[in-house]
């Protein structure tokens, strides 16, 4: 634990009970996100969290903590701008400092072409309430004076869109503020608990095998993230997920501020500044799918290169530490929230690389669909149906990296 962690972070240990009314797999940021809301805004309560390491210490510790909302398609706009107005007030809500910054997102764009699909999506952006503007050439240089827009002659920079509502929050404090606000209502939390298999009475989940035993609850949620397939296929449950490792890394610290997120979307990298002042860069996901944690030297070298061409500063800044998470990847790069074949079993899974921006938003609509049994009009188009039903929600072009 780090030294906010000690000091501020109040959490109460408990045995597992015998059943519980609601079971929610993952003890990462949507686990305890529709924990959260299903304890403060409807009155649920007897609910475990159950986590096979610690909490947090999936890929919500290992993510690149950015929040945005300017997506590609009407119902992700409405859906992440909702994450992005919840997140903004966080803070307040749970008392806790979760380091949350309002930078802007940046697009740079590298052909006419590009400059004009991201004109007609920017424009889709502000019709379903996302705040995205285009930046010229001459504005983006006011903006990021270290960036060279001729690309190193390999890749000049036609333009950028701009979403000033942009952010980042601190990933750990985002995670313990949620498990401090559902744990002091009441809601157990059980790390080192890993589900080994799911208890089934015909075509409906009655709880969870864990290594300390079996629970039986009312409702099992899925907020697994990496080996989501697995759990899965517990329930006879088969999904279009393929998991590919995704690499970041951070330099050393940087003397200026540098204050927006930036992301290239033909050379598929992006950099922020922490609150340390170091440089967080990241680049695509791993082509070959893995649950692997692996990093790599060539990663380092394939996503330097480019970072260095539009940013040269960076050339003179040392890499500290690199590490690796796992996206769960759907056909059409759009999540899957909701209810499934299998009864009394729910799922929030493939969230790629975009999982972190919608921990508040994925755990409200998750917890109503709990304490309602009917699906928010928010998650509908995100239903596990869609692919049957041939409804797919598309939207490659706004993963960012992919």
């Amino acid at each position: 634990m780090n030294e906010f962690q000690e000091r501020k972070v109040k959490l109460k240990w408990h045995e597992p009970k015998k059943s519980y009314d609601v079971v929610i797999i993952g003890g990462g940021g949507h686990g305890l996100s529709t924990a959260y809301h299903l304890a403060t805004k409807h009155g649920i309560t007897n609910v475990a969290v159950l986590e096979r390491k610690y909490i947090g210490g999936g890929n919500s510790g290992r993510n690149t903590t950015v929040i945005r909302s300017n997506y590609g398609i009407p119902e992700a706009i409405k859906f992440y701008q909702r994450s992005v107005d919840l997140y903004a007030r966080l803070e307040e809500e749970t008392d806790r400092w979760i380091m949350h910054a309002q930078k802007g997102n940046l697009v740079l764009l590298h052909s006419e072409a590009a400059v004009r699909a991201e004109r007609a999506k920017s424009e889709l952006n502000q019709a379903f309430g996302a705040n995205t503007v285009m930046l010229t050439r001459r504005e983006l240089k006011s903006l990021v004076p270290e960036i060279d827009l001729n690309g190193g002659g390999k890749w000049p920079v036609y333009g950028a869109s701009y979403q000033p509502e942009g952010a980042t929050a601190r990933h750990d404090r985002v995670v313990y503020a949620l498990a401090e606000g559902a744990n002091k209502r009441g809601v157990h939390i059980h790390q080192r608990t890993a589900v080994t298999g799911l208890l089934i009475d015909g075509d409906k989940v009655t709880g969870v095998q864990t290594n300390y035993g079996p629970i039986e609850a009312g409702i099992v949620m899925s907020a697994v993230g990496g080996h989501v397939s697995t759990l899965a296929g517990m329930a006879g449950l088969r999904l279009p997920i393929v998991s590919h490792p995704l690499q970041a890394y951070v330099t050393n610290h940087y003397e200026r501020d540098f204050n927006v997120v930036m992301a290239s979307s033909a050379l598929l990298f992006y950099v922020s500044q922490t609150a340390r002042g170091e440089m967080l860069i990241g680049a695509e996901i791993d082509r070959q799918p893995s649950y692997s944690y692996r990093s790599g030297q060539h990663f380092l070298q394939s996503c330097a290169k480019r970072a260095i061409t539009l940013l040269p500063f960076l050339s003179k800044l040392r890499v500290l530490r690199q590490w690796t998470g796992i996206c769960d990847m759907t056909p059409d790069y759009s999540p899957i929230m909701g209810k499934t074949p299998v009864d009394n079993f729910l799922i929030t899974t493939g969230w790629g690389t975009w999982g972190f921006k919608a921990i508040p938003v994925g755990g409200e609509q998750m917890a109503q669909l709990i304490a309602t049994g009917q699906t928010p009009d928010l998650i509908k188009p995100f239903s596990i149906d869609r692919f049957k039903n041939d409804r797919l929600m598309a939207d490659r072009g706004s993963a960012g990296t992919h």
